[in-house]
């Protein structure tokens, strides 16, 4: 039975793994701390993601891992590899009827398609648990590695917006994507993510 928005918190990501062919996903802990540093303190994945600062410092991690366990959080699953932290994938609820879909990989793991097999298991776990009605996500316009991320998970472009990146301190140029629920059935014959 489908969840009501807005509470994400009912099922979340807590206690919840996916598993993708080549993926684990799985609620970050505070055991994971030194390893999101160590991956997302690059300026290169910073000055992609609006909400990562640089540098990240041990600081950030905690206080962010410490997040997830407040209400109305959002749904974060720390993404690994042979039981190797490699990046971050999660939905945004601070607008619930706006859940957008975010994630970030350490340098070393990009263009091998594992933030297209992450975020489609995190897309077909907020369809199948949350009443919503799409998902929204966005790229740097800078950025045609993740806006070829979003359309294979069947996003579909809706517009230019200027958003502000907190590691550049300024406001810049994204694509925004909207993906249905209608759309996103329709597609889901990229396989299955197996939960235990």
């Amino acid at each position: 039975m489908l969840q009501d928005i807005p509470t994400p918190t009912l099922r979340e990501s807590r206690g919840c793994v996916l598993e993708t062919q080549r993926l684990a996903l799985r609620k970050p802990t505070l055991a994971d701390v030194k390893a999101i540093v160590e991956l997302a303190n690059d300026r290169r994945i910073a000055e992609m993601t609006r909400r990562l600062p640089f540098p990240y410092l041990h600081d950030h991690a905690v206080a962010f891992v410490n997040s997830l366990g407040e209400a109305n959080s959002d749904t974060v699953f720390l993404i690994e590899l042979d039981h190797q932290p490699i990046g971050m994938v999660g939905v945004d609820w601070r607008a619930p009827e706006l859940p957008e879909l975010g994630y970030w990989l350490g340098v070393a793991h990009w263009g091998q398609g594992f933030a297209t097999e992450a975020a489609r298991a995190v897309i077909d776990f907020t369809f199948e648990e949350f009443n919503v009605a799409h998902l929204i996500s966005s790229a740097r316009v800078a950025n045609p590695a993740s806006r070829n991320i979003l359309e294979k998970c069947g996003f579909q472009w809706s517009g230019v917006e200027l958003h502000r990146f907190e590691a550049i301190g300024s406001s810049t140029p994204v694509d925004c994507f909207k993906l249905s629920r209608g759309v996103w059935s329709s597609l889901k014959h990229w396989g299955d993510a197996t939960r235990r």
